[in-house]
C-alpha cells in the first residue's frame, strides 16, 4: 500500500496538436504502451460527488486498485497491487477486497456494499521525463467517445505550472479546462444513463 499526492497539469488536445506534441517531445508510435482503467462507484456516484474516485488499472499484466480524493495541493492516491483474480472479482461483484481502501471509503461516509463496476477507459499512453516532470501523452477510448491530452506531473507546483503553460505556448495550443480522466469518463455515463 502506498499513498502520494499528485501534482499534475493536463490540457485536453486536439488529434493535430497530439501528433504536434509527439514531435516536440521526440515521442514515436512504438513508444506508446496501453493500460486500461476499471471505474466503480455507487449508482448515485457517491465518490464522484465527494470529489474522489476508485479505479482498478491493468497494465502489463499487472493489477493495482487506486482510490483518488481531494488534496490542498492536488489528489491524495491511496494504491495497492491487487491480483488478477482479485481484479476479476471485483468486475464481476462490485465489491472491495482491500481493507485498508474499504475503510478509507466507508470514513467518507459511502455505502461500500453499494459500489459496481462502471465500465473501462482504455488509454495508449507514452511519458518522457521533460524539465523536472514527466511529460505524458494519452489517447484514450470509453463509452463510444475517444480523447486526446497532454498530462505533466511535477514535485513542484510552481514550476511545472510554468514549464506546462511554456510548452502550450511554444506549440499555439490554447489552454482548455480539462476534467481528470474519471470526471470525463462519469460525465459521460452519467449522461448516456440520463438518456436511458
Amino acid at each position: 500500500m502506498s499513498r502520494n499526492v499528485e501534482i499534475e497539469f493536463k490540457n485536453i488536445l486536439r488529434k493535430d496538436e497530439f501528433l504536434a506534441f509527439m514531435r516536440f517531445l521526440n515521442i514515436r508510435e512504438c513508444d506508446f504502451t496501453e493500460q486500461v482503467n476499471h471505474y466503480f462507484d455507487t449508482p448515485e456516484f457517491s465518490l464522484k460527488s465527494k470529489g474522489s474516485a476508485l479505479r482498478v488499472r491493468e497494465k502489463n499484466g499487472s493489477f493495482e486498485i487506486t482510490l483518488k480524493q481531494p488534496h490542498p495541493e492536488g489528489l491524495l492516491e491511496t494504491n495497492e497491487q491487487i491480483t488478477e483474480s482479485e481484479a476479476q472479482e471485483m468486475l464481476a461483484t462490485g465489491k472491495i477486497l482491500s481493507k485498508q481502501i474499504r475503510h478509507t471509503i466507508k470514513q467518507m461516509d459511502v455505502d461500500t456494499d453499494k459500489l459496481q463496476y462502471f465500465g473501462s477507459l482504455s488509454t495508449a499512453r507514452a511519458e518522457i521525463e521533460y524539465l523536472n516532470g514527466l511529460a505524458v501523452l494519452d489517447h484514450s477510448r470509453y463509452l463510444n467517445q475517444e480523447d486526446f491530452e497532454i498530462e505533466y506531473e511535477v514535485k513542484n507546483r510552481e514550476e511545472g505550472e510554468i514549464n506546462f503553460y511554456k510548452m502550450l505556448k511554444e506549440l499555439n495550443i490554447p489552454v482548455r479546462k480539462t476534467e481528470n480522466k474519471i470526471k470525463r469518463f462519469y460525465n459521460e455515463k452519467y449522461r448516456q444513463q440520463k438518456e436511458t
